[in-house]
């Protein structure tokens, strides 16, 4: 959409200021992309790995086992 309006704002400038231009979409790039790291969803491909532990210990005791951990 704004593309070709963008292109042509860059060239209207001097060299030194299209660099600073650069490091900034690179900055943005960057800052989106750890944005939607952030924001992915909550996976629950561990579940079930405890299951064996399920006879020794209560979901309790496997809270606190766990905040030790931490």
């Amino acid at each position: 959409m704004y593309d070709r309006e963008v292109e042509l704002k860059i060239k209207e400038l001097p060299e030194n200021l299209r660099k600073k231009v650069l490091d900034y979409i690179e900055l943005l790039l960057e800052k989106h992309e750890k944005k939607e790291k952030r924001q992915a969803k909550f996976r629950f491909d561990w579940e079930g790995e405890l299951s064996e532990l399920r006879e020794k210990f209560s979901s309790v005791e496997l809270q606190h086992k766990a905040l030790g951990w931490r």
